[in-house]
């Protein structure tokens, strides 16, 4: 059993010795270790394909170098917290052994004629150096932390490691997790569930900050509530969180996008479980929730940029030459925003508290998939499903009656603006553009016969100095004008 955690720093090279101040392992000697791998696979990725991994590893110098053949097989979740199968293997140098593999029963179902081992060749290699603490606790558990700092590499193509793994090597699970949560209250983390081979071959095939979309879990029938609410809650949390992981050092605005989908999701199902299932105790995310604002206002800024403004610019244009910097500079700004608002999200992502949080719902989760979390008092109430009950007949319509009740109740949340460029906070233009963005961009089309124009403006500072303007203001201003056959959208932006 083991968590695998990133850690979203802005300085790496400090992270051993933040970690040796802490409490659980401060009076522990460190082992420090050079690990270099090669992973393999099929061309087909046979391996890939059953979440399987397969690689030789190099630990020490070039003088006494020792090699070990392991063989990992996954869970099948998608979580930070995970329980592999591991077989590892001593061999006597940098290739192979075919015979070492068949102690594992994995590997004789997936290879029983020797053809996918025959077909193996080096997919991708990491190269990390590993310092190690071994802690040792009163009840008698013991858990590695292990801290990998180095570089996946596939062709010419890298990307950095940069993680805290957790291995319970003895005793029990809640060793490991009381330990997890006290080094997240130190030091930021991130729920880590794509392991180092999954982001290798990921890295090799150019998909490796893809986007993650909602991958709705398969279920049967007659499956039961304590056997689906964790799936399902599952799937959507892990779409929240390795987008997240993605926005540290990628600026696609669909992964700011699908991170807010993977919480609407992982909110709305909460709600609609909470009549049939035990998730009143699902831990608060207050912390989380400066993180929550800026995802959304970040996301108004690359609607406006991605979608509204270039949807408006050839009806704001319309043949004037002059209009055609100024909407640039305008396009400028919020682009210039839209930069800072990231800033302000990787920053946000490197406090513990959000981390800390994150933990806690990924410790949750898999709590909720232990029969025991439906069984004690006050969990199943009265017309809620009893354990093992299949998830249809009274126990839905309990669950429709409940979502049915919550839903006329919502009310949208007031906004509160967390560091957006103020410029762009004027008059909620950003809220304005980006959310009716499809409304906008018809009248857009709508006001070719109608006036835009664009005047100066110093009341907003969001791009620094513009042509023409105040120092330190931008200097640009869109109004769109009620003229006789244009449309009376009434849209201004100091800023």
């Amino acid at each position: 059993l083991e968590i695998k955690l990133a850690l979203p720093t802005a300085d790496p090279a400090s992270l051993a010795r933040q970690l040796a101040r802490l409490p659980a392992l401060a009076r522990r000697k460190p082992v420090r270790k050079q690990v270099d791998n090669i992973y393999f696979d099929t061309p087909a990725q046979a391996l890939r394909a059953q979440r399987m991994a397969l690689r030789l590893r190099r630990v020490g110098g070039d003088d006494a170098p020792q090699w070990l053949q392991t063989f990992k097989t996954s869970d099948g979740g998608d979580s930070a917290l995970s329980l592999r199968g591991e077989w590892e293997v001593p061999v006597p140098g940098p290739a192979l052994v075919q015979a070492a593999l068949q102690a594992a029963p994995p590997w004789q179902r997936l290879d029983p004629e020797g053809a996918v081992f025959a077909a193996l060749q080096p997919c991708f290699a990491t190269a990390f150096e590993r310092t190690a603490w071994t802690v040792r606790r009163r009840d008698g558990s013991v858990i590695e932390v292990a801290l990998d700092l180095g570089q996946i590499t596939s062709g010419q193509r890298s990307v950095p490691i940069c993680e805290l793994e957790l291995e319970l090597l003895a005793g029990a699970p809640t060793a490991l997790f009381d330990l997890a949560r006290h080094i997240a209250l130190h030091i930021a983390v991130l729920p880590l569930a794509a392991s180092k081979a999954q982001r290798g071959h990921a890295l090799r095939d150019g998909t490796l900050d893809t986007p993650l979309r909602a991958r709705p879990q398969p279920l049967g029938g007659d499956v039961a509530w304590h056997q689906m609410v964790q799936p399902v809650l599952g799937e959507m949390f892990a779409q929240f969180t390795a987008n997240l992981n993605a926005l540290r050092h990628c600026d696609d605005p669909e992964l700011v996008h699908q991170a807010r989908v993977g919480w609407r999701r992982f909110r709305s199902a909460l709600r609609l479980f909470k009549p049939v299932a035990p998730v009143r105790a699902a831990p608060p995310w207050p912390q989380m929730q400066p993180l929550l604002v800026l995802l959304g206002e970040l996301r108004d800024l690359d609607v406006a940029c991605t979608q509204t403004l270039p949807a408006l610019q050839d009806a704001f244009v319309a043949g004037h030459a002059g209009r055609a910097e100024r909407c640039h500079a305008m396009e400028q700004a919020f682009q210039q925003a839209a930069l800072q608002q990231r800033q302000r999200l990787r920053q946000a992502l490197q406090e513990p508290p959000v981390g800390a949080a994150l933990l806690a719902i990924t410790l949750w989760l898999d709590e909720l998939a232990r029969p025991e979390a439906w069984g004690g008092p006050g969990h199943l109430g009265q017309g809620r499903a009893p354990l093992g009950a299949p998830a249809h007949g009274a126990a839905a319509c309990a669950m429709e009656k409940g979502a049915a009740r919550q839903h006329p109740r919502r009310k949208p949340a007031p906004r509160a603006h967390s560091g957006q460029a103020p410029a762009l906070q004027h008059r909620g233009l950003v809220p304005a553009l980006a959310r009716p963005h499809a409304t906008l961009a018809a009248a857009g089309q709508r006001c070719a016969g109608g006036d835009w124009r664009i005047t100066r403006s110093v009341a907003g500072r969001c791009a620094g100095p513009a042509a023409g303007s105040g120092p330190g203001h931008c200097g640009v201003s869109a109004r769109l004008c009620r003229r006789p056959g244009g449309c009376a959208l009434g849209i201004a932006a100091a800023g």
